[in-house]
């Protein structure tokens, strides 16, 4: 199985480079996870915002693997424990077909992103810079991972 995730922005300090690739190159072959970046719209002040988040949607969803399973995160998704993220980490592992996680920009995910999805994920009820999500979605699924093999890392 091979998770996808699919990501608004690029050109991401040096710090996040090094704090998603710490947890990514961790995580085995038989689940490994893949940064696909989607170039975000030019904001300014005068911006149409809705149309950049509904073009960043288009090409976010253009990037989504044909079959995957799409869970989108968002802040009214499902608030998942680690044991939570373990069992839908289970699960797709056993569905065998790739997965697509789907994180928006600025303003969040567009509508035809969100109807793609099969299951949404928030990962709090606070909103962290999408940058530093990057970093805690591979953190948590490697944790996950761990949880399921009895390895040591999740105590």
């Amino acid at each position: 199985m091979q998770i996808n995730l699919i990501s608004v922005g690029n050109r991401m300090p040096s710090w996040v480079l090094a704090g998603y690739d710490e947890y990514a190159k961790r995580l085995p072959r038989e689940c490994e996870l893949v940064l696909k970046e989607v170039a975000p719209g030019k904001r300014t002040k005068n911006s149409d915002v809705a149309r950049i988040v509904r073009d960043e949607g288009e090409r976010m969803v253009a990037a989504i693997p044909s079959g995957a399973h799409v869970v989108t995160l968002d802040i009214p998704g499902k608030p998942w424990t680690t044991p939570e993220l373990a069992d839908a980490m289970n699960r797709w592992l056993a569905g065998g077909q790739s997965v697509a996680l789907l994180v928006g920009g600025p303003e969040g995910l567009a509508e035809a992103a969100k109807q793609k999805a099969h299951e949404s994920w928030s990962l709090s009820k606070l909103t962290f810079p999408h940058p530093l999500v990057r970093i805690i979605v591979a953190e948590q699924l490697y944790r996950a991972w761990s949880l399921l093999n009895n390895h040591p890392y999740h105590r």
